[in-house]
Order: structure tokens, then C-alpha cells, then sequence
């Protein structure tokens, strides 16, 4: 079959790899019918992530039809058209049992090494290096499904692959985003990054009752978007996102802020991101958190910072004072995207939300090595890519 697979930083090709089979009775294989570049995957395309081997299949955004069901999954049958949930959980432990399901105990066979990094290790993820798990992703033709009556959801009919992709995971992780703010009426809440993730973030704080939102980036592309979904816009180049949102809020703060950038903040933001990316450039640091500074000064007192942007290390000059002092909470993680899927394919279904308005590029599985540098360089407009093997 063909796949994307990694060879290095800047370096994804479009090659024959082998067919996936079944390893395990509670396996499925599914042909991919769609599949998309996350912003999560760029790490790896800057060599960001460790333990990539050259070779892996990429992606974990996937969909497509079951072609072949292990002897123990009962849920799936040939013909079922599933989306897939990025992350890998057995549906059994201790963390999937009470729905924390990017917790899993089960689904990481590489535990040991990600246990020396992070205390402990998370669910195995597709396509994401060989700390969580080594599995081959899903910008591929055909997709190997470890505990497949636990993950993928069947699609109702009537429902394009378009419109259900991105339960995979930028659609989760951004409603998760916004659930965490514990948005009440009359709340402000401040949404650094106009990515795919923020832009469903965006939408869905006003889903759960938001007042205003205020979305933070610098791409034209991206403001434009947000504008259009009835976001307050700052340019992050143009003003000081500090004073903008004080003025803003009278003083008090946003009720909650969002990062939904991470580790790779503009170096052009700021001076401290500038310092962050020379520390991360000679081994010195591992992330850039510009944005988590900033957003915990401009969160309001007992207000709630969210965090779905990707960290992968230790973070430095991180203003715990200011989160102590002033009352503030912390809600992060990698998204249990099990837990959301039920709630959010029937939003979908009532037409409350159509995630596909923030796909900008449709291609082939050709095109990926390509649109990655597109999607990388914020080039031709690209916030979204779809690719159709």
C-alpha cells in the first residue's frame, strides 16, 4: 500500500510500505477513505518528538470503511464506515473505566521509555513516535485498529466523510478546550492560536453559552476565519495581547484562557520567545511556552487556563506566582476523545456544527510531503489538509 512515512526532520515521502494485518482478535483493518495533516504532526516533521524511526507511517487523523475484523471484535462488521480516535485505549483499565481513556494502561507497549520522561505513561497514540506505542498511522491506505470494539465510531448515514473526519481528534480536542473553561453566561474567554484546534475551540465556546470570544494569531487566513465565526480578533504583531485583553475585560482578565499553540510559539512573538527558541536550538530547553506565560498573566483572578497545545518536556519561566497568588486552575491533557464522540456526532448530526468549514486543501496521498511544507509555512491560505487515498 502506499503511506507517508518519516525519514527525518523536513524529510515525509509517499512510498510502498506493507499491507497491515490483524495481530489481534480485537483488531480491525480499515481502507481509508480520509485523512488529515494535524498541526501535532508538525513536531514530528520538525524533529521535534523523540524516538521517530525512520520509516513510521504518520498520522492519526483517520477514517475510512472496515475491510477486516478480528475473531473477537463483536462491535464492527465489513462495510462499517468509522472514524477513529487518535488515541489507542484498551476500554478495561483502571483510566479508560472512568472515561480517561488518553490515559490508558494498556495500549502503550513502549511504556518504560516514555515512563523515564513524563513519571508515567499516557495511551498508546497512532503514528506518533515510538514513546506511545510505535503504531503505524493513518496517512496510509489501509490502517491497522488495536482494540477496534473500544475506539472507532460507526457514522450515521447521511454524514459526509468531511463532515465526521475531525471527531478523530482537532474537533474533540477543541470542544475538550472549551468544556474545560466551565464557561458560564456573560464569560469572556481568550484563545491563543487560530489553528485548526483553536478554530474548534473558538466555535465550541460559544456552543457551550460563551458571551465573547477574543482568538490571538498573526496569520491573515486565521483571524479571517475566527472573524467569521464571531470572534473578536488580535493580531499578536500588531498589539499587546496583555493590554488589548485588560482593556478588553476592564481590568479583570479573560474568564479563561486557551492555549491551543504549545511548544512551537512564533519566535517573532516576543523577546522570551526568541530566548526559548535559541535554548531549544543549543539543547539548552525543550519547549517554547511564550503562550502559556501569557495567558496565565491575562486570565482573571480564580479564572481557568486550559492547555490542548502540545508540550513534550520542561517548561522555563513558567509565572507560578502569578497562577498561586491569584487563584487560577489548571485543566490539560491529551484528549479522551472516546468520552466526546457520542456528544459531538450528535451536534453534527442536528447541524449545530459542520467541521469541515476549516479545510482549505483536498489532495491526494501524493501530495502530502508537499503540504506538509505548506501546512509548516502557513503557505496558500492552508489551515486544513484532507487527503483521500
Amino acid at each position: 500500500m502506499k503511506a507517508l512515512t518519516w525519514h527525518g526532520k523536513h524529510d515525509i515521502r509517499c512510498e510502498r510500505v506493507p499491507d497491515p494485518e490483524i495481530q489481534d482478535g480485537r483488531d480491525a483493518i480499515i481502507k481509508v477513505t480520509a485523512c488529515a495533516i494535524c498541526g501535532s504532526d508538525l513536531h514530528l516533521f520538525d524533529g521535534v518528538m523523540p524516538e521517530m524511526h525512520s520509516g513510521d507511517i504518520m498520522g492519526h487523523e483517520t477514517m475510512g470503511e472496515v475491510v477486516e475484523v478480528g475473531r473477537d471484535n463483536a462491535k464492527l462488521k465489513v462495510g462499517d464506515r468509522v472514524v477513529v480516535p487518535f488515541t489507542i485505549s484498551c476500554g478495561e483499565c483502571f483510566f479508560c473505566q472512568r472515561g480517561f481513556y488518553s490515559g490508558c494502561e494498556r495500549s502503550n507497549p513502549d511504556r518504560s521509555k516514555v515512563t523515564k520522561l513524563w513519571g508515567n505513561s499516557p495511551a498508546g497514540l497512532f503514528g506518533y513516535s515510538h514513546l506511545l506505542g510505535g503504531y503505524s498511522g493513518g496517512q496510509a491506505e489501509y490502517l491497522r485498529v488495536p482494540y477496534a470494539d473500544v475506539g472507532p465510531i460507526k457514522v450515521p448515514e447521511g454524514l459526509s466523510d468531511e463532515q465526521v473526519l475531525f471527531l478523530s481528534d482537532i474537533f474533540p480536542t477543541g470542544y475538550m478546550a472549551a468544556d474545560f473553561c466551565n464557561i458560564q453566561p456573560g464569560d469572556t474567554i481568550a484563545i491563543w492560536g487560530c489553528g485548526p484546534v483553536g478554530q474548534m475551540a473558538i466555535r465550541s465556546a460559544f456552543l457551550l453559552g460563551a458571551e465573547r470570544v477574543i482568538a490571538v494569531d498573526t496569520v491573515p487566513e486565521r483571524l479571517a476565519l475566527a472573524a467569521s465565526a464571531g470572534a473578536l480578533t488580535l493580531d499578536f504583531l500588531d498589539e499587546d495581547i496583555y493590554d488589548r485583553i485588560m482593556e478588553l475585560t476592564r481590568g479583570r482578565g479573560a474568564d479563561a484562557c486557551i492555549d491551543a499553540v504549545g511548544t512551537e510559539a512564533d519566535a517573532s512573538a516576543s523577546w522570551d520567545s526568541r530566548i526559548d527558541r535559541i535554548k531549544v536550538a543549543t539543547f539548552m530547553g525543550t519547549d517554547r511556552p511564550h503562550v502559556l506565560r501569557q495567558a496565565i498573566h491575562c486570565c482573571r483572578n480564580f479564572g481557568t487556563v486550559s492547555i490542548v497545545g502540545v508540550y513534550g518536556g520542561f517548561l522555563d519561566k513558567i509565572p507560578m506566582g502569578s497562577a498561586i497568588n491569584r487563584g487560577l486552575t489548571f485543566k490539560m491533557a491529551q484528549t479522551p476523545v472516546q468520552r466526546y464522540l457520542p456528544i459531538l456526532m450528535e451536534r453534527i448530526q442536528k447541524g449545530e456544527i459542520d467541521p469541515s468549514f476549516v479545510i482549505t486543501h483536498r489532495a491526494a496521498l501524493e501530495d502530502g510531503p508537499e503540504l506538509y511544507k505548506t501546512f509548516r509555512d502557513k503557505q496558500d491560505g492552508c489551515i486544513k489538509v484532507v487527503m483521500k487515498p
